[in-house]
């Protein structure tokens, strides 16, 4: 048991629906050696937390599990590099034997803590963290993308879509997003520069005719993965990011993947490597400090309604606020 005390936390003693997670008092962490204790200012909400909740996604877990795997906060401990009060993020807790964020306070591994850039508020920073962070692998560490190709980005109206759009745009590609009629609006303010409604039937032609030589870079969304008409889209040499849709199984034509030199990439942030983790921070810190990575926040929640962010994470209900989950102790 800890001698600082107790502290509120949202956890789960086995994995499961959401309506296991508990809110209960747990001891506040003693930071190793190579940690950082950190008091949690803001949390958010991932498609992941749920997988790993569910069982979905299995990864090594210590019970009590404290649940979640983004955070800002501010430093308790002072650590090389760290000093108390300093404002920081991570966000990658919750995996492979690391406790999770959601709670009062987290033992945060030091080369998984970044320091937040002066005047970034804490709920915006932590909307953008998980998003931009898998948006910045699959794009550059993944996908290679170069000034000038063109990638399209479906469901770019959702979390992940839409930290793509905004870095894409960033390094200079042409940005076609696919989405839904009320956030066209929104795709073009991220950077996109044509927008095609996910729902019309013609879909693929549309893409089809905005990029006559082909696409050169396609991270689809939606988790449904149509490899049938978006794999002729693809232009010679290009790249199709596949990083949702753990139960699908879509029919792939072979011949017009390897007749264009084309390439399936399967992409998890979990797998990230800690330097992948960094790199990645560093140009997340870079565009938060210039305000130029932004996020929709849909709800906010306290800590003591986790269960009810996750079943909201879950929720396939379109009239559900739109944007990201942000939680706050």
């Amino acid at each position: 048991m800890s001698d600082r005390g107790t502290m509120t936390a949202a956890y789960i003693t086995r994995p499961g629906p959401a309506e296991e997670i508990r809110i209960g008092r747990l001891p506040v962490p003693e930071p190793g050696p190579s940690e950082v204790l950190v008091k949690a200012l803001a949390l958010a909400v991932d498609h992941v937390d749920t997988f790993v909740r569910s069982g979905a996604y299995r990864t090594r877990l210590p019970y009590p599990f404290v649940i979640g795997r983004d955070l800002v906060g501010s430093v308790v401990t002072a650590a090389p590099g760290f000093a108390p009060g300093d404002l920081v993020w991570c966000n990658s807790l919750g995996h492979d034997g690391r406790q999770g964020s959601f709670a009062e306070y987290a033992a945060v591994p030091a080369d998984r803590l970044y320091h937040l850039p002066g005047g970034v508020d804490p709920e915006t920073a932590v909307a953008s963290l998980h998003t931009a962070a898998t948006a910045h692998l699959g794009l550059f560490e993944e996908a290679g993308l170069r000034i000038g190709e063109t990638i399209v980005v479906g469901g770019a109206g959702g979390g992940v879509g839409t930290a793509t759009v905004q870095l894409a745009a960033a390094a200079g590609a042409r940005v076609i997003a696919t989405a839904r009629g009320d956030d066209f609006d929104w795709c073009r303010r991220c950077g996109a520069d044509e927008v095609v409604d996910y729902h019309d039937p013609d879909m693929y032609a549309e893409i089809a005719k905005l990029a006559p030589d082909g696409v050169d870079v396609l991270w689809d969304n939606s988790g449904r993965h149509h490899l049938e008409q978006t794999v002729p889209l693809l232009a010679t040499g290009g790249r199709m990011i596949i990083m949702a849709g753990l139960g699908a199984a879509p029919v792939l034509p072979v011949g017009q993947l390897y007749t264009r030199n084309a390439s399936l990439r399967g992409f998890a942030i979990s797998n990230a490597t800690v330097t992948e983790l960094a790199s990645a921070a560093t140009a997340i810190n870079h565009l938060l400090a210039r305000g130029t990575l932004v996020s929709r926040i849909g709800t906010r929640l306290p800590l003591t309604e986790a269960a009810r962010s996750h079943l909201l994470q879950e929720s396939a209900d379109p009239h559900r606020p739109r944007g990201r989950i942000v939680v706050l102790p």
